[in-house]
């Protein structure tokens, strides 16, 4: 199947704020502007898949940038390419099928993180009894949080599978 993909994207000033919107939520999480702005393009484009060329138009910016930004979000897993018979372009898209692995590994991350504050209470000087607890209380929450969400994700699927 062969797409022609030489139309130009239009997109409203909904879209082109949502976009916006997102890209700063990203760059919130540390992402690099033009990935972050690419990623929200990507969730709002009418098309699930663009171009680099669609990428570098819809959002104005220039070829070096989309190339950095595409091959960061390639290198962080968060799109991936497919090519369709016919066509020699690549066609970007989310990764939004793995959200779970995404999820997952984001609480990996922060189990890491509650491991290190462990391993800080367990030298921390007791001079600071009010700041030790702070942390301890951090790595505690943590805990918590790790036992509750395998719990919350099967609850989310049993009430998901219950719509159906």
């Amino acid at each position: 199947m062969i797409f022609n993909c030489k139309s130009k994207i239009v997109l409203t000033d909904k879209q082109k704020t949502l976009i916006e919107k997102i890209g700063i939520s990203y760059e919130k999480e540390g992402l690099q502007p033009v990935a972050a702005r690419i990623s929200g393009l990507l969730y709002v484009a009418d098309n699930p898949h663009l171009t680099f060329d669609e990428i570098t138009e819809a959002l104005q910016i220039s070829k070096s940038a989309t190339s950095n930004g595409i091959n960061l979000l390639l290198q962080m897993q968060r799109i991936e390419y497919i090519t369709f018979s016919g066509d020699r372009r690549r066609y970007f898209r989310l990764k939004i099928s793995n959200w779970r692995e995404e999820f997952k590994h984001k609480i990996e991350v922060m189990a890491g993180f509650n491991s290190l504050m462990r391993e800080v209470l367990a030298i921390r000087t007791k001079e600071t009894p009010e700041y030790n607890e702070r942390i301890k209380e951090l790595a505690d929450f943590l805990d918590y949080v790790f036992q509750q969400l395998p719990l919350l994700l099967q609850q989310w699927d049993k009430e998901k599978n219950n719509k159906i």
